[in-house]
């Protein structure tokens, strides 16, 4: 049995080669590293198909916020990493994205109590320069605690 990659970058010119799907596919089957911010926030890509992506982590005390809630920036983080994933999915070998800009509606307050998340993210608009995508953070009882937009750009690599 191998060993998981550690977290770390991708050559360039591995990323180049390959489609966005076939990248975070790499990822997910271990064949290329994960990113290190999924690991240092403890979150991981469970599913990707084209035009969908989703993370799943649980967060803990150690990403609270000093008023007693999990800070808004993981939940943004793990939107934002299914959102602009779910665009990465549609774009071809060569090109890259990058977000530009997110928008995240809080619904309910996270916690250490609340368990693992979802977050799910799906495109709205893939299109040569510009993708749109909408996203879900859940519960394990499907219930909404965040959702929110992304536009990413996309370009030549």
């Amino acid at each position: 049995m191998t060993e998981p990659l550690l977290p770390g970058l991708t050559p360039i010119e591995e990323v180049k080669r390959l489609t966005g799907l076939e990248f975070l596919k790499g990822i997910m089957g271990g064949r290329l590293p994960p990113p290190p911010i999924a690991h240092h926030l403890g979150f991981t890509l469970t599913e990707v198909e084209e035009g969908r992506a989703l993370f799943v982590g649980t967060p803990d005390f150690k990403v609270y916020n000093p008023i007693g809630s999990v800070h808004g920036g993981y939940i943004a983080t793990l939107l934002d990493s299914a959102m602009s994933c779910a665009v990465q999915t549609t774009i071809p070998a060569g090109f890259g994205y990058t977000t530009v800009e997110i928008k995240v509606n809080f619904v309910r307050a996270v916690t250490d109590k609340t368990g693992p998340v979802r977050a799910e993210g799906r495109i709205i608009s893939a299109g040569k320069r510009i993708g749109t995508s909408e996203g879900r953070l859940t519960d394990a009882q499907g219930r909404l605690l965040a959702h929110g937009t992304a536009t990413c750009l996309v370009f030549p690599l």
